[in-house]
Order: C-alpha cells, then sequence, then structure tokens
C-alpha cells in the first residue's frame, strides 16, 4: 500500500491547516492596527498595549509544549477547536471590554496567546507532518507554513478598512467572528492521534515525559533549539522596531508598511521554498545558512545609506528567510525522534525561540531609551545571529532512540 493509499484526506488536512495558520497567524499580525485607535478609549497607554502583545508571545511559547502534547495525545481536531475558542474569546473580550488590563493583558495577551498555541505551528505542522509521505513531508510542511504570512496580505487591509469605516470596537468583533470561523473549519482537519499514526514515525512512539527527556538529552536538539532563540530575537526585534527606526532615520512611515508587505510576501515564498529544499539538501546546513544570510543581510544594511530602496531590498532576504526555518526544524524533529511525538517536541523548541523574541522587542526598546540609537541593538542581533550560525553548521543530527541509543531513521 502506498502513503498516498494510506492517506486518502492529506489534500484535505493540508488545505485546512493552511486556512487555520493563515486566519491564526494572519489576525495577531494585525495587532498593531488597534494600537493607536484603542488605548486612549481603554485609559492604557502604548507601553501596556506594547506589554500585551509581548504577553501574547511569551504565553504562546511557555504553553506550546503542553497544547501540542495535547495534540500528539488526541489529535489535532479538538485542540484546534478549543485553542480556537479561546482565540475567539481573547478577540472579544478586547472588543468589548472597558479597561486596558482586562481587554489586553486577558484578552490580547493571555487568551490569544493560549489559543494561538493550539492553532499555529506545532499543532497543525504535526497533523500534515504525520499524514504527509516522506517524500513530500518538507514540501507541504513549507506550503502551510507560508500560509501563516499570506493571511496578512487579506486581513491587514481588511482590519484597517473597518477600523477607518467602523471603528476599533467593530474591527475587533469582524475579526472575532474570522477567528469563530476558523474554529468551524477546523472541525473537517480529522486525523487520528499520533498513537494510532506511529508506523509513520521513524522512531517507536513513547511517553510524553519520556520524549520530552530524551530530547533535552540530545545535544543536537538543544543545539538547534538554543540557535532558535537567535531566530526569534532578530525577527522580532525586526517586527517591533523597523518602522520606528526608520522613523529616526527620516524615511516615511509609509516605507515601513511597504517594507513589513514585502516581507509577507517573501515569507510566503520562502517558506515554501526551504520546505522542498529541505527534501534535498542537509536541514541543519540550510538552518546555518538562514541564520547566516540574516546576519550578513543586517551589517549590509547598516553599511549602506538607509533608503526606501535598501530597506525594501532588507525586507525582502529577511523574508525569504523568516518562516524557512518551519520546515527545516520539522525536518530535523522527524529526523531526530520520528513523529509520534512532534508537537511536543516542536513546542520544546518554539520555546527558545518565544523567549528570544520577547528578549529582542523588549532589548530593542531598552536600548532607544537608554541611548537614543538603534545601533547597539542591531550589532547585538549580528552577534547572536553569527553565533546562531556557528552552532547550528555542526549540530548532531543523528536519530536516537527513546532510551537515548542512536539509530537510523526516516528523515
Amino acid at each position: 500500500m502506498t502513503d498516498v493509499e494510506e492517506s486518502p484526506g492529506l489534500w484535505r488536512i493540508v488545505l485546512v491547516a493552511a486556512g487555520v495558520m493563515a486566519v491564526s497567524m494572519g489576525l495577531r499580525q494585525c495587532f498593531g492596527l488597534f494600537l493607536a485607535p484603542s488605548i486612549a478609549e481603554l485609559g492604557a497607554s502604548a507601553a501596556a498595549f506594547g506589554f500585551a502583545v509581548a504577553l501574547h508571545n511569551l504565553v504562546w511559547g511557555l504553553s506550546q509544549p503542553f497544547v501540542g502534547a495535547l495534540g500528539d495525545r488526541f489529535g489535532a481536531c479538538p485542540v484546534l477547536i478549543g485553542c480556537g475558542l479561546l482565540y475567539t474569546a481573547g478577540l472579544l473580550l478586547f472588543a468589548v471590554s472597558g479597561t486596558g488590563f482586562v481587554a489586553l493583558d486577558l484578552g490580547i495577551g493571555l487568551l490569544t496567546g493560549l489559543g494561538i498555541a493550539g492553532t499555529g505551528f506545532g499543532v497543525l505542522l504535526g497533523a500534515v507532518s504525520r499524514a504527509a509521505p516522506p517524500e513530500r513531508r518538507g514540501l507541504l510542511v513549507g506550503l502551510v507554513s507560508g500560509a501563516g504570512s499570506a493571511g496578512v496580505l487579506v486581513l491587514a487591509p481588511l482590519g484597517e478598512g473597518l477600523i477607518a469605516q467602523a471603528g476599533w470596537r467593530d474591527a475587533a468583533l469582524a475579526f472575532a467572528g474570522i477567528c469563530g470561523a476558523m474554529v468551524a473549519v477546523s472541525l473537517l482537519i480529522g486525523g487520528a492521534p499520533a498513537q494510532h499514526s506511529a508506523k509513520r514515525a521513524a522512531l517507536p512512539a513513547s511517553g510524553a515525559w519520556s520524549a520530552a527527556r530524551t530530547a533535552m538529552a540530545h545535544p543536537g536538539f538543544v543545539t538547534m533549539s538554543v540557535a532558535f532563540f537567535a531566530c526569534g530575537f532578530q525577527l522580532m526585534f525586526i517586527t517591533t522596531h523597523l518602522p520606528r527606526f526608520l522613523g529616526l532615520c527620516g524615511l516615511a512611515p509609509s516605507v515601513g508598511a511597504a517594507a513589513l508587505a514585502v516581507t509577507g510576501v517573501c515569507n510566503a515564498i520562502g517558506s515554501y521554498a526551504f520546505g522542498v529544499l529541505g527534501q534535498r539538501y542537509s536541514p541543519k546546513r540550510l538552518l546555518a545558512g538562514i541564520y547566516a544570510t540574516r546576519t550578513t543581510a543586517i551589517v549590509v544594511y547598516l553599511a549602506t545609506p538607509i533608503s526606501a530602496t535598501s530597506t525594501l531590498l532588507f525586507a525582502a532576504v529577511m523574508g525569504a528567510t523568516w518562516l524557512g526555518v518551519v520546515p527545516l526544524v520539522s525536518a530535523l524533529i522527524g529526523r531526530l525522534f520520528g513523529l509520534a511525538n512532534f508537537s511536543l517536541l516542536f513546542g520544546l523548541a518554539f520555546v527558545c525561540h518565544q523567549i528570544g523574541g520577547f528578549a529582542g522587542a523588549w532589548m530593542g526598546g531598552i536600548v532607544l531609551d537608554a541611548t537614543g540609537s538603534y545601533d547597539a541593538a542591531w550589532w547585538a542581533l549580528v552577534g547572536i545571529g553569527a553565533a546562531a550560525a556557528l552552532l547550528q553548521w555542526p549540530m548532531d543530527d543523528r536519530p536516537r532512540m527513546a532510551d537515548g541509543r542512536s539509530q537510523e531513521a526516516e528523515a
């Protein structure tokens, strides 16, 4: 029996996962649209709004391993529904609350953070990885990852228009309705829990905590996770602070908006491309190449006059390597430990990414307040990116059994 015959619902799973990813990731990338119109009415500040978004990222990262473990045990469908409802509740709370703490910290920070942990990368990529035949796994994971960038291309102009025409509360209610539709679509994903898909796993299934201990004892997994910190550190700094940096350089706000749009388009392309490349070449070397390319791009960007043209070129390079790490990290986890506990193990690595993101966004603000410029922050990105590339290149990617012994496995 062929892999395609074993997974008759493969394309249904891929399409549902891509749709959920597009909405889930697209909505969170639109939070910034609500900053200016909402804070005065909520009695909050820009710093309070920024903290809520940072809290969202931290809650997402810290809860991802636990939510991923639930997906491995019970399948994607119940986790997507439960977390999708939390996501919807968070947006509703933001839309109707009259106080900043409830709307921002509980709504945007806690509830949507928990929501995206189950409707983002870990659970969805686990479902796709287990359904896909090995020779197409990287391509399909890249396709679904790229959908996370495609969503914002529709949702950002929609949100901007709704805020201008109806106000931020009605726009937030509309986003909550879109999130509710995402929950309904999640019912179609189907798919068995990991325990019932063990024949697709490279290594035998083991208990969640045993799998976690095995991963944390694997030097290659630890190395990859530490390097993943640099990914979050670089990207969240750029997402959070690039518009302000461009303003300090005398460029118009439209340049920052155009740069984010270019990043989104190139992101979708890069995710798919690296999913394909990860099937043909060493994922660990491709990851090292991504970190080195980003770091080199930062150095070149800073060494040349900052202009609209140089900024858009920089955004294109960063976008092309943005989510390209996701299919490569996914491929390495599948190679090292198999797919039975994929979502849990992806979540463990992702914690480092999100801590890095929290640190990068926070560090940028601290440096700007202390020095009046972003110079030191940019060079911190260069140093951490170079260290990540050097760590990632020699990574030990030999598979391990649940008891820690090496074993050759299906990539």
